[in-house]
């Protein structure tokens, strides 16, 4: 057998960066899904810092495909940040069985799962330690009754902690969409999360950047908020696809203060679909 890496353990090897060239063969660590599931595909949602409009951008494609015709569902994997039920004015306490946990169902028919929709008071803190939280998101994936889903989508934490290793080893995830937005320190944090996927074998579709312009109410002028953009050099560097750059737009943001983005058509990520 040929020798281990210096301090790399065959239990390390699934996540980190010497899967593939350690002497052990990294082991296959994915749950399976639910019996009572059937999902087609599961796309995550990351982004490798906070205050991006992940949680958008991951309902957004779900509305996008929703319109298409297929069966979606949500995951919500950001615990500590649950934003996906409020959006869809969603409030219920989920139900169960033996069998399994139920998603709660938008009044468009997307399925989501969210910690929110599992305390007794919504505004409760989830105050756990990373390992309780990464073992709910698991959860999510084994003790929910999805049914039959064309699309999955898991709506990320920022960062490359817990969590994210937790849904790339554990799930059988087909694809990345990474968001980000103008700012400084962009293309780092870019590749910090294009890296972490390439580096669990999980393709990266594209990358959206959201808060890309602000178009004035007047004259029209597109108005760089956050400097410009170099997400276009940034993609061609990695060679990934830009999937579409999101304004900030007073629309999108009413929607989801009104809890209605089971109405919601974002015409910023019509190239994404294709990508899916």
């Amino acid at each position: 057998m040929e020798e281990q890496k210096q301090g790399c353990s065959p239990s390390d090897c699934a996540g980190c960066a010497h899967a593939g060239s350690c002497g052990s063969k990294p082991a296959d660590l994915r749950e399976p899904a639910n019996p009572f599931s059937h999902i087609n595909k599961v796309i995550a949602v990351v982004s490798g810092k906070g205050g991006v409009g992940k949680s958008m951008v991951t309902a957004s494609l779900a509305r996008m495909m929703r319109e298409q015709g297929f069966s979606v569902g949500i995951l919500d994997a950001d615990i500590t940040g649950p934003s996906i039920p409020k959006m869809y004015g969603l409030h219920e306490s989920a139900k169960g069985s033996e069998e399994g946990i139920f998603p709660c169902e938008a009044k468009d028919g997307t399925r989501i799962m969210s910690v929110n929709l599992l305390l007794e008071n919504e505004s409760d803190p989830v105050i756990w330690r990373g390992p309780v939280i990464a073992g709910v998101v698991k959860q999510f994936w084994t003790d929910v009754m999805w049914g039959e889903l064309d699309y999955l989508f898991v709506d990320m934490p920022p960062g490359t902690g817990d969590v994210p290793l937790t849904v790339f080893q554990s799930l059988p995830v087909d694809g990345v969409v990474i968001v980000t937005s103008p700012q400084d320190l962009v293309q780092m944090i870019v590749e910090k999360a294009y890296h972490m996927a390439k580096q669990m074998n999980i393709p990266v579709l594209g990358i959206v950047e959201n808060y890309s312009y602000l178009v004035c109410p007047d004259c029209g002028k597109k108005i760089s908020v956050f400097g410009e953009s170099h997400i276009d050099d940034i993609a061609a560097g990695l060679k990934v696809p830009v999937l579409g750059k999101m304004p900030i737009d007073p629309a999108l943001a009413e929607v989801v203060e009104a809890e209605r983005f089971y109405e919601m058509d974002n015409p910023y990520l019509k190239d994404a679909v294709n990508k899916l």
